[in-house]
């Protein structure tokens, strides 16, 4: 199916790694132009390189993004280069696991900050050039804002707030034509989800809590691909969902939706 990507220009937060860079790729492959932004992290030449066999055309912007007033002048270049935007992909944050009990509100309100402000000020940023192109914009999320995990007290609030933003901004624009949907990632494997997993013990512990977890994802007992949640993204993107906003797309093998009980 051809989502009429070609030659729209998509800006794309923490795009090196992991889900952001499946979406990065896969918009490559469509024919989009990505616009990355990301800290330099140690991968971004070899990121540059890889990418550079996929797109004709694509830009990196090495950004904090908790440094929240550097988006704008980013934003301002994307759109005198090219003319227009036609898209959102906001994808860059990290689960560190603050929990109840021992964090206090200093540290809650830095990781609300480092979590949800920056998707925020992109979108507000890009609000006027996503009316014009009637673009769409695609809030990456967790099933923490819908399930809890039970230590993460502040990503789960930003990812909650996340969805309610989805909705918000699905609802202020729809009369502009812009369209504003949520992926809610569950068990998808990243380097982080990596790193976490290697943090209870040796390959055989880590071994065991995989198949714990992936015995509770009742379609096919396995993780969710980054690819299947870059495809879905792409999807929306695309005016191939030219009438879906508003929406939480659980892209999750019915993880969160479906009793995990199914046999």
């Amino acid at each position: 199916m051809d989502l009429h990507l070609d030659g729209k220009v998509v800006i794309v937060t923490g795009g090196f790694k992991g889900i952001g860079r499946g979406i990065v790729f896969q918009l490559a492959r469509e024919g989009a132009v990505p616009v990355v932004l990301n800290r330099k992290d140690g991968v971004e030449d070899e990121f540059a390189a890889e990418l550079s066999q996929v797109a004709d055309t694509f830009d990196i912007h090495f950004i904090d993004l908790a440094d929240t007033d550097a988006i704008a002048p980013i934003v301002e270049e994307t759109a005198a280069r090219y003319g227009h935007i036609d898209g959102i992909v906001n994808n860059a944050g990290r689960n560190d696991n603050l929990d109840l009990e021992t964090t206090d509100w200093r540290a809650f309100e830095r990781s609300l900050h480092g979590n949800l402000t920056h998707y925020f000020e992109l979108v507000h940023c890009a609000v006027p050039h996503l009316k014009r192109s009637q673009g769409s914009v695609v809030n990456i999320s967790s099933k923490v804002a819908l399930t809890g995990q039970g230590k993460t007290s502040a990503y789960a609030a930003a990812k909650g707030a996340i969805l309610g933003l989805t909705r918000e901004w699905a609802a202020a624009l729809a009369s502009d034509d812009v369209r504003v949907n949520a992926i809610v990632v569950a068990e998808a494997w990243t380097p982080l989800y990596a790193r976490w997993i290697q943090s209870f013990g040796d390959e055989r512990a880590q071994r065991e809590r995989v198949r714990e977890i992936t015995d509770k994802i009742p379609l096919g007992h396995r993780m969710t691909s980054v690819e299947e949640i870059a495809d879905t993204v792409c999807f929306l993107l695309s005016d191939r969902a030219s009438h879906t906003t508003g929406q939480w797309l659980n892209v999750d093998g019915g993880y969160v939706d479906l009793d995990r009980a199914l046999s």
